[in-house]
């Protein structure tokens, strides 16, 4: 069915919220445009629903949004190279930017936070689809997508000590996996962002922080156990690559977090260890 509303005349019209239609009907038409494959019509229901977000149209609404939103994370959990993969993708995008309207103008109880980043860590843990951009349609980008949601909740005052380290341990199950694919669209600097945004914070104590960056570093490294190493990079890539995003967002990056110098050090320790090849001892040649 053609869309009920022209969405880019709404765009034309610095967004503006039809009068003529009710709230609910456009939330629902949007809603179902997250999922289309159609890559224009995706990406304006996005900046529809997150301008609106922004603006604080729905904020009377929020926890119903939330809700509508993260129930789009479970359509079609579990399959790969399928169009179902942009309802959950972008609607992980969506709770991001329902989470970041609650942080700016509280409207949601910490209960319901929480429950939408039980949604979210689920979906993200059990995503089978990491591709980036699928042609000729455009973004999928779910890594990318649930890194930034993850930020969200990191950002969120409703997430103390406990919700932060669990933000960290589904980033770290996440990159140390041995994935179908070596990422090549910037998820490793979306979780490096992610797990930048948790030591902002800074309530994870120092020694859990420490442990969750050697579980990482540990499967930067190749494996000496006698297991098939015919393509090092998929068993080791996105590990080092998130480790190298994470060196370069701490040494590099605006508001440092607690402990910047001793967490570059760190790194370097780390990847001195992950790339002996390059960054090791130098040795002599005749």
């Amino acid at each position: 069915m053609p869309p009920i509303v022209d969405w880019r005349h709404v765009s034309a019209a610095d967004f503006r919220v039809p009068a003529d239609r009710r709230l609910s009907d456009l939330t629902a038409e949007l809603t179902e445009l997250l999922g289309t494959p159609e890559s224009e019509l995706r990406e304006l229901a996005l900046a529809v629903l997150c301008t609106w977000i922004e603006r604080g149209v729905f904020d009377d609404l929020l926890p119903g949004l939330g809700d509508g939103m993260a129930a789009g994370l479970h359509t079609g959990l579990g399959e790969r190279g399928t169009d179902s993969v942009f309802r959950r993708s972008f609607s992980a995008l969506v709770v991001a930017e329902v989470i970041d309207r609650d942080t700016r103008r509280p409207r949601v109880n910490r209960a319901k936070v929480h429950e939408w980043g039980d949604r979210l860590a689920t979906w993200f843990l059990t995503e089978n689809d990491e591709r980036g951009w699928v042609a000729p349609h455009g973004w999928a980008h779910a890594i990318a997508h649930g890194a930034d949601a993850l930020g969200a909740l990191a950002r969120s005052p409703h997430c103390g000590p406990g919700e932060l380290l669990v933000v960290l341990d589904v980033i770290a199950d996440r990159v140390t996996r041995t994935s179908e694919v070596v990422w090549r669209s910037g998820e490793d600097d979306r979780l490096a962002m992610a797990a930048i945004h948790v030591l902002r914070r800074g309530l994870v104590p120092d020694e859990l922080v420490d442990v969750w960056l050697e579980r990482i570093a540990q499967a930067s490294r190749p494996r000496r156990d006698g297991t098939d190493q015919a393509d090092v990079y998929r068993q080791t890539g996105n590990a080092a690559a998130f480790l190298r995003a994470l060196y370069l967002q701490l040494a590099l990056g605006p508001a440092a977090p607690p402990r910047r110098s001793d967490l570059v050090l760190l790194l370097v320790d780390h990847l001195r260890r992950a790339h002996p090849a390059y960054l090791g001892p130098s040795h002599h040649r005749a």
